[in-house]
């Protein structure tokens, strides 16, 4: 082993063990922030590690370095005017977009490295060829379905795309066993050595089926989508970095598919659904039209802000559930005034955390500390059900799904069996809600029609700057 080999080793090594530590530094609130730097730093490290690498042993033309510089320096741009635009409330669609960015990448890579063989030594026929031919086809057949399923992804988010009703029918099915047919006809015939069309019928029947695949998925399960479409993307950069022969890359990538499968498999649990019935079962609001849960309202109390503002000062503990909601109001910065005043009234506080608040996991958590929120007031849900009977009032602030009876009390309703916060437990609700529509599910929340729910009518953010001037007038915080 040469010089330029021992510290490529060495250096790719640093890199794995800086990305292993960025990714668990990511489970926790507190050390997040610092663990994403340490994961880009292990990133450009390994870039760092792969130019000196090839300038030391082959070369790099000067055209191919004017290419390195200005990708390096528009993609530099494009993420840094992503980083300081994107409002939080936009974070899942810039997460679906990312996982988009990344299968493309190894599948242009893929293509490339078909389309442009640089591995001239190896014969044809050998095991190291077909192992080549194998990883390429699959970081095309990944990458692309990485690609467009992100990208249908983001776009209903974004809601640039709504389900088509036509998607809810059984014979989407059909179309998409034929998408993955012809996709595992076309990879059949390139791993046998075929050269042109083969390609590119891969390509295209890849890139059908990942948009066939997502587009009948709702927005309630988009977040398990997100999850394993980012699973994916890792599984396709593992496939290139067989092809270009980058162990990092394999490690790299094996790392964030297993990652991405883990977090799958965590929301499937949270929101009571097996991946299969995501992937193929459609939207779950167009099967829930029929549920015994989607009758009308008959005993909804609403409230003013006056009136929330004199329970919450009579209270001893109170419990916050932050939604989807509060991120679309950004109102998490005026919340936390309203809990700092609770708190210097002898109040206590608590933020009750479900694992599939707001589109991602972890949303709220981030949310919150934005907000500057003490990582110890934030309680998840298996830990804060059993407080709610000893607590005097709850803030429901755009959460809908999450806090719904039903998922425990009827056995019709397609929610039943998911993990869900037991707010109705507590001696007074307080639901800060727009109007009445229903969230993700489709359906409506028994919670609303509870003797001891009341709802509060308006945007979170101005209700709570509404409920900091009550509580103001009622001494609350001044003590």
């Amino acid at each position: 082993m040469n010089l330029p080999d021992i510290i490529k080793f060495v250096i790719d090594l640093l890199a794995v063990l800086l990305l292993a530590l960025g990714i668990k530094g990511l489970s926790k609130v507190r050390s997040a922030r610092e663990a994403n730097i340490l994961a880009a730093f292990a990133m450009l490290l390994s870039v760092i590690g792969l130019l000196f690498y090839y300038l030391r042993t082959e070369g790099i033309r000067t055209q191919s370095w004017a290419w390195i510089i200005v990708g390096t320096l528009v993609g530099s741009l494009f993420g840094t005017l992503l980083a300081k635009k994107v409002p939080m409330t936009s974070m899942p669609e810039t997460v679906a977009l990312f996982n988009g960015f990344g299968g493309m990448s190894s599948l242009l890579v893929a293509m490339g490295a078909f389309i442009y063989p640089f591995n001239e030594g190896v014969k044809a026929g050998s095991l190291e060829s077909f192992i080549n031919d194998v990883s390429i086809s699959i970081s095309i057949f990944v990458g692309a379905i990485t690609f467009s399923g992100s990208i249908v992804a983001m776009a209903k988010l974004q809601g640039w795309l709504s389900t088509p009703g036509w998607t809810q029918l059984k014979a989407r099915h059909f179309v998409n066993i034929v998408f993955g047919i012809t996709s595992l006809i076309a990879f059949i015939y390139l791993i046998s050595g075929n050269n042109g069309s083969p390609l590119w019928l891969l390509v295209l029947a890849s890139t059908l089926l990942g948009i066939g695949v997502t587009l009948p998925i709702g927005g309630a399960d988009m977040p398990v989508v997100i999850s394993l479409l980012n699973s994916y993307s890792g599984i396709a950069a593992a496939a290139a970095g067989f092809v270009v022969k980058s162990q990092l890359l394999i490690v790299a990538g094996a790392m964030v598919g297993a990652a991405g499968l883990i977090l799958t498999q965590v929301m499937c649990k949270g929101m009571n659904r097996s991946l299969i019935s995501v992937l193929f079962g459609g939207s779950l609001s167009a099967q829930t039209t029929s549920s015994s849960g989607s009758g009308e309202y008959t005993n909804i109390t609403s409230c003013s802000v006056e009136e929330c503002a004199l329970t919450l000062e009579a209270a001893n503990r109170v419990i916050v559930v932050p939604g989807y909601g509060l991120a679309v109001a950004q109102a998490q910065h005026t919340l936390r005034e309203v809990t700092k005043k609770l708190e210097q009234n002898g109040i206590e506080v608590v933020y009750a955390i479900h694992p599939v608040a707001g589109r991602m996991p972890g949303h709220m958590n981030v949310l919150l500390a934005e907000a500057d929120v003490p990582y110890e007031q934030l309680k998840e849900m298996d830990v804060v059900n059993p407080e709610f009977p000893a607590t005097d009032v709850v803030l429901v602030l755009g959460a809908n799904d999450v806090v719904n009876p039903q998922a425990k009390n009827d056995k019709s309703s397609p929610l039943y069996g998911m993990p869900v916060l037991d707010v109705q437990e507590a001696r007074t609700v307080f639901v800060i809600k727009r109007g009445m529509s229903a969230g993700y599910s489709g359906i409506k929340n028994d919670l609303f029609d509870l003797p001891n729910t009341s709802m509060v009518f308006g945007d979170a953010k101005k209700v709570l700057s509404e409920l900091i001037g009550e509580l103001k007038d009622l001494g609350v915080g001044d003590k």
